[in-house]
């Protein structure tokens, strides 16, 4: 699996740094990819966040959201897809020249 960074565009909400794709390069999946990634600067300034891919919806006028990437069992969970993502935007950024 590969995790491709998508810098911001303008227009989008401030703190987002930048989208994520993981790209499925072996197995069943090869050929397909994951969207809905987003890599954010925490509100406090200390360090990012990655938010996962979700749907919305409301339940007696309140807004919720259901991510889409759980855990199958055990194991690490989602934990390890978020430190792909952050770790493939350390990369992108010393690549660009930014960090």
């Amino acid at each position: 699996m590969d995790v491709k960074i998508l810098p911001h565009e303008s227009n989008t909400p401030p703190g987002k740094l930048a989208d994520a794709e993981l790209h499925f390069t072996d197995g069943p999946m090869v050929g397909l990819k994951l969207v809905g990634f987003a890599v954010w600067e925490r509100k406090n300034g200390n360090g990012r966040n990655v938010t996962f891919p979700a749907r919305s919806y409301v339940v007696g006028g309140e807004r919720r959201s259901f991510v889409l990437l759980r855990p199958a069992g055990e194991g690490p969970g989602p934990e390890v897809v978020r430190e792909l993502i952050l770790r493939a935007f350390e990369d992108h950024e010393r690549a660009a020249g930014v960090a």
